[in-house]
């Protein structure tokens, strides 16, 4: 008996009306919306077909650039971290703990973004009653805002093919459920399979996508990285001590991801912050306590001036250990150590805590001459001088090195009362307001002489 050697070829769908494709059968064509004319055809074939067609590639400068053109998102604040607004047939990932205001920050978006045609909210965790409750207690109306509440996927497909909406708000990711995907929504395979789905959807009829997702206990969006690498932007919530939210974005392919947008809760809702600048400063009568340094940290567009606190104790075992949940505790012992290189000041039997008022996360290189005058201060008892604040990146040689947007820096600084501004010379270091400081060295005696 003849036995045939070789994988079986594999079937796709397509339509015979407009040509679109899907691996499995549906009565409804998503792309035309004609029933029934999704015909079972061999892959190959049906890839010759479209070659012959030319619908498989399109010259670059055959594209539209204007099919890229942003939209308004209703918040100023949500449009810098996407790089300028929404860009039509994205898919936008907002992760954050539960309770942080990502539904709230979602309907207000729902309700405000500038787009041409109706926004659909899909909700898998409250009610339509609820939301109008929210809505209500808010603010927000608009006539062209449609609520469905189902985490049923292919039942959320209908309801899209049938609005055909310009913004999509999904509520969330992990509540929905798709029956080829298995039969427990919120698993690796659903969250892959459903962002998947819905970012092609956006994609093919050029609408912009949110989906919330849920969080671990370790902060981190649940659900497999395969979900991050399908979506277009990744946006985190977080939360300061001192009830300020930020809103950062990890990944981005319309723009930076350097930068943060900043909230307030209040009872209507999420409000942008005025005054970003000096939100996070402490104000003080007089010179600051030992261990406190204020940092120019340029943040995206714009500079923050931020407090950094550090406190040194003699460590009581053998091992010292250092805390810090802000700024990353490897770059606090390397500062550390270049302070105990090139300025004479121990701290190898110490333990040290850095901390940042306002519970702001920092990881710009210009932070580090704050950071190595607050743990200088601190070891050694002295304080700062009053109304001065630092920039400037320490190199592991000693050297202050020079960081982005200086002069903005001093001016950001000036604004806020700071008469100067210690950091590493440059071409404008003879402005007045920066004082300059070649190593690390330097910049101690400048600052406590």
């Amino acid at each position: 008996m003849a036995v045939k050697s070789g994988k079986a070829e594999r079937q796709v769908f397509e339509c015979s009306s407009c040509g679109h494709q899907e691996g499995k059968w549906l009565g409804r064509c998503p792309a035309c919306g004609e029933w029934n004319t999704l015909l079972a055809v061999q892959a190959s074939k049906a890839v010759a077909r479209q070659a012959d067609s030319g619908r498989l590639s399109l010259p670059l400068s055959a594209i539209d650039p204007s099919e890229g053109r942003r939209i308004a998102s209703g918040s100023p604040e949500v449009d810098r971290v996407l790089g300028g607004g929404l860009v039509p047939g994205s898919t936008v990932l907002v992760g954050g703990e539960p309770g942080i205001g990502k539904s709230t920050l979602l309907l207000q978006l729902a309700a405000r973004a500038e787009v041409q045609g109706r926004v659909l909210y899909v909700s898998g965790e409250e009610g339509a009653a609820q939301l109008r409750l929210r809505a209500d207690r808010l603010g927000l109306q608009r006539k062209d805002l449609e609520i469905f509440c189902s985490g049923d996927l292919a039942e959320i497909l209908v309801v899209l093919e049938r609005l055909r909406p310009a913004l999509i708000i999904i509520d969330s990711l992990q509540t929905l459920l798709a029956a080829d995907a298995g039969a427990v929504p919120g698993t690796a395979n659903q969250v892959k399979y459903c962002s998947m789905e819905l970012s092609d959807w956006a994609r093919s009829h050029g609408a912009s996508c949110f989906m919330v997702a849920h969080v671990t206990k370790d902060g981190l969006i649940a659900g497999p990285k395969a979900a991050e690498h399908i979506v277009d932007v990744v946006l985190m919530f977080e939360q300061s001590d001192n009830d300020i939210r930020f809103l950062r974005s990890s990944k981005n392919r319309f723009g930076s991801t350097d930068e943060i947008a900043l909230f307030s809760m209040s009872e209507r809702g999420l409000q942008e912050v005025n005054d970003p600048a000096s939100i996070f400063l402490v104000r003080r009568e007089g010179a600051p306590p030992p261990g406190i340094a204020v940092a120019a940290s340029w943040e995206g567009t714009r500079c923050l001036l931020v407090e950094i606190q550090a406190l040194t104790v003699a460590s009581k075992a053998g091992l010292t250990r250092v805390y810090s949940e802000r700024i990353d505790s490897a770059r606090v012992s390397r500062v550390a150590a270049v302070l105990e290189k090139h300025a004479g000041i121990k701290f190898s039997d110490q333990d040290i805590y850095v901390n940042v008022a306002g519970g702001m996360r920092l990881s710009e290189p210009g932070i580090d001459a704050a950071l190595a005058a607050a743990l200088y201060s601190a070891r050694s008892g002295l304080a700062l001088p009053a109304q001065v604040c630092l920039a400037g990146e320490v190199s592991l040689a000693g050297e202050l090195r020079s960081v982005q947007r200086m002069q903005n820096r001093v001016k950001a600084a000036a604004n806020l009362g700071f008469s100067r501004l210690l950091g590493p010379p440059d071409a404008d270091s003879a402005k007045p307001g920066w004082t300059s400081a070649g190593t690390i060295k330097d910049l101690i005696s400048k600052l406590f002489s």
